[in-house]
């Protein structure tokens, strides 16, 4: 203790904080005008500067030690703020602009804290309808610098051969049998997300059909033949409508080409309804396929609410663009450092039946009011 009781320690601890506090402000000024700044008055006088009246006195090199002890205490105030690298996604889809799932997905990334032109952003290629177009561009797609891919529907058959960059995808077919996974718990290669598929699903669109239209005695069936996993849903679809004694008549195609002849082989098959498998080809032509069924006053199903919203009469799916919006949770974990192969398949869970019943009526159906009642969603 000094005469005047005072600890020595006292006035190094004052200097300690003052200088400490002025080096923490120069880091945020520096950040923002590139100069160091000059210290207030009060602070000059707290450190007591040579040539300042009143404060404190001390050497200019013992000045510049507290600096240093500061800088070691605020680390990052002293050099602002690290800036966060922006990560980069390659949008890949057979949709038509606008899209509707690339804005859900975007919308839970930003959920997650993602900002576009901050530390995140896209690179669109879109080939409306056209697998094949994109197989064709492969090698222009695959030299985009990303950090990840994300394939909407169909377009994963041209993105399979995308082996080297962390692949994300919503599909409605099976992963599996589509060879871009070795099962859905442990998909083991570069490629993860959503299967809508479910057979379940397939049995339960004939059985809702049926009591939408109760006179219904024979069904035809419009599949495109190279959806991966159509055979099981084709076998659990014809079960199910031989329980329910409905005739089925089997409408395969193979391509957006021949959606004209299947729809002309529709319209012979003289069938009371129509189911659509839902998948990326009958997706993309689901303007034409409702407006078909709306001319022949043909009943129809389909897999997702947006064939309902061109006019389609009914749908029993899941939600895709609540999909896309939880998918970017995993887009989240991949940009992260998550490998794609320790990321399981997802399937959707949670499905939507949905009812135009504006198309009921230009069809001439009377809609039950119980299954009104039991739509999640009712467009009129």
């Amino acid at each position: 203790m000094s005469a005047s009781g005072t600890k020595p320690t006292c006035r190094r601890g004052r200097l300690m904080s003052v200088a400490g506090a002025f080096r923490a402000r120069q880091g945020q000024l520096l950040t923002q005008s590139g100069r160091w700044p000059r210290p207030s008055d009060a602070q000059q006088d707290a450190l007591g500067w040579p040539g300042l009246k009143g404060g404190i006195r001390m050497r200019r090199r013992e000045f510049i030690g507290l600096l240093g002890g500061a800088t070691t205490a605020w680390p990052l105030a002293a050099r602002g703020q690290v800036i966060p690298k922006t990560q980069s996604i390659l949008w890949v889809s057979t949709e038509a602009q606008p899209d509707p799932f690339i804005a859900s997905f975007r919308e839970g990334m930003r959920e997650r804290s993602y900002v576009e032109g901050q530390n995140l952003s896209f690179v669109l290629r879109y080939a409306p309808g056209d697998p094949a177009r994109l197989r064709d561009i492969l090698p222009e797609l695959l030299g985009v610098p990303a950090d990840l891919i994300v394939s909407s529907g169909p377009a994963i058959l041209a993105m399979r051969g995308a082996t080297e960059k962390p692949v994300l995808f919503a599909i409605s077919g099976d992963p599996v049998q589509l060879g871009i996974a070795e099962s859905l718990a442990r998909p083991g290669k570069n490629f993860t997300g959503t299967t809508f598929m479910s057979l379940e699903v397939a049995q339960k669109r004939v059985q809702l059909l049926k009591e939408l239209v109760p006179g219904m005695g024979k069904l035809a069936l419009l599949s495109q033949k190279n959806h991966a996993g159509e055979q099981f849903e084709h076998q659990v679809t014809r079960a199910a409508a031989d329980a329910l004694s409905i005739q089925l008549a089997y409408v395969p195609f193979a391509s957006g080409a021949e959606i004209d002849a299947a729809l002309q082989r529709v319209a012979e098959a003289d069938a009371n309804a129509m189911l659509v498998f839902p998948d990326g080809v009958t997706m993309v032509h689901r303007t034409k396929i409702a407006d078909f069924a709306q001319s022949r006053r043909l009943p129809s199903m389909f897999g997702w609410r947006e064939y309902c919203d061109v006019g389609g009469f009914a749908s029993y799916g899941g939600n895709q663009r609540a999909t896309y919006r939880q998918l970017a949770g995993y887009a989240d974990r991949i940009l992260r450092g998550t490998r794609p192969q320790d990321l399981p398949i997802e399937r959707v869970s949670r499905f939507e039946f949905i009812i135009n019943l504006k198309t009921a009526k230009t069809l001439g159906v009377d809609v039950p009011t119980t299954l009104l009642a039991r739509a999640d969603e009712v467009i009129d």
